[in-house]
């Protein structure tokens, strides 16, 4: 399909076109985007967010796999099938579609078309896959040296399991995320548990841009391109972060905790008469204040939880029994109340849909309502990014997800083809 989505807001209602919209911070840098499902994606959605110009090649007729995956589908317009699902739509905006297949002589002439005008190209395939096609980054770097060229693989670009697929599921495992996250030992239910959103996916998109944006500097410098090799069991493994720490500078596994903290205590879920509460009263004066809230000021200095350690760790238990005892007379509210009066950190437990209720996160405009030209409403809803806070040059969402194909014609005729180059591509099911 062609034609545009039209421009979004950066809040909960659809802003008016101003011709006064921030310069990103990335404006002027183009990004060919070749990879599928979700952490390479979102590593070329926050380029994106940044102002980038990011253009996703998909496979004609099929596209992104990513456009599968998911509960929900964005409802489109007259009966139009938008492929959208909640995978897709999450992580795919401020792109452009182009479809393309790569198979064929001409599909790669066009990718090599691209790579002349652009800064980036982020590719998520098996490693030494694009190769056979000539575009890996040895072939294009001759095209352009100042590429920078990302390659998103599970297991990274060499060593004994280099070759084998990956997922989220896979390394939240192999990682050390499950590991730590679960049920305690003891309980109904232990066990390992994997995270409900794919967080090893997500954060991997984050190290997919901050290097690239790191390599976009270095270039900057030097006038030099690079290759950079991002693996998903890397940072699995860098998410365990200060637990894992734990585990080398004591060579000890800490053990599951549940919803318990990991770091100072107490830190768990409250539960009060009608809701929970997520309490962390980790300091010693936090601790203090909430023994002098609950009126039992002799826990500050009961033998059983006079140190962090006692708090958090082996008396951990008894002490959250106590507190469970205090806050159940309450309702959340009440609590939530009392807690912020004394200065003590708490959150209340949200819902999917009370999260968007929380006047913090209306105040903050994290729900991004966006025009969408093929959707039944108009609009789509996306989650802001976390960087529209930035004063001079902050992440906005200028379009929705685009329509598997949308942009063939424009970004084609960018590249100097006229209409009969372009017929001929579509007949030849290049495009």
């Amino acid at each position: 399909m062609d034609g545009s989505a039209g421009s979004a807001t950066t809040g909960s209602k659809i802003a008016e076109p101003t011709g006064a919209e921030p310069k990103g911070a990335l404006a002027g840098i183009r990004v060919i985007d070749m990879s599928r499902v979700f952490a390479a994606p979102v590593g070329a959605q926050i380029l994106g967010d940044l102002g980038a110009d990011v253009i996703k090649i998909e496979r004609p007729g099929v596209g992104d796999d990513g456009r599968g995956y998911g509960f929900s589908w964005v409802p489109g317009k007259d009966g139009i099938e938008t492929r959208h699902s909640s995978f897709f739509t999450v992580s795919n905006r401020n792109k452009r579609s182009l479809t393309l297949n790569h198979s064929k002589p001409e599909g790669q002439e066009v990718i090599r078309r691209l790579v002349e005008t652009a800064d980036v190209l982020i590719e998520n395939y098996k490693v030494g896959d694009l190769k056979r096609f000539g575009l890996d980054y040895e072939s294009l770097k001759a095209i352009n040296p100042r590429l920078i060229y990302c390659s998103v693989t599970g297991y990274g670009q060499s060593g004994p399991m280099a070759a084998l697929p990956g997922y989220d599921g896979l390394f939240q495992a192999i990682g050390g995320m499950m590991a730590v996250t679960g049920i305690p030992e003891g309980q109904p239910g232990a066990g390992p548990l994997k995270t409900g959103p794919s967080l090893v996916d997500f954060v991997t998109g984050h190290n997919t841009a901050l290097a690239i944006m790191g390599a976009l500097m270095y270039r900057e410098r030097t006038g030099e391109g690079q290759f950079i090799d991002i693996a998903l069991l890397d940072s699995s493994v860098a998410m365990v972060s200060h637990i894992m720490q734990d585990y080398l500078i004591s060579g000890t596994a800490p053990p599951r905790l549940g919803n318990g903290g990991n770091g100072g205590g107490p830190a768990d879920l409250i539960y009060c008469s009608d809701g929970i509460i997520y309490l962390t009263a980790g300091t010693d004066e936090h601790y203090r204040r909430l023994t002098v809230l609950m009126e039992q000021p002799e826990l500050n200095t009961d033998p059983r939880f006079d140190s962090n350690f006692k708090r958090g760790k082996t008396n951990r238990a008894e002490l959250m029994d106590i507190i469970n005892t205090w806050s159940r007379q309450f309702t959340a509210d009440e609590v939530q109340a009392k807690l912020d009066g004394a200065g003590i950190p708490a959150a209340r437990y949200n819902e999917l849909a009370d999260v968007w209720n929380d006047p913090q996160v209306q105040h903050r405009n994290l729900r991004a309502t966006t025009p969408h030209a093929f959707a039944e409403s108009g609009t789509v809803d996306l989650i802001q990014s976390p960087l529209a806070q930035m004063s001079a040059s902050p992440a906005t969402i200028r379009m929705a997800p685009p329509m598997l194909g949308e942009h063939n014609d424009e970004v084609l005729r960018e590249l100097g083809y006229d209409d009969a180059a372009i017929a001929a591509l579509k007949d030849a099911k290049v495009v």
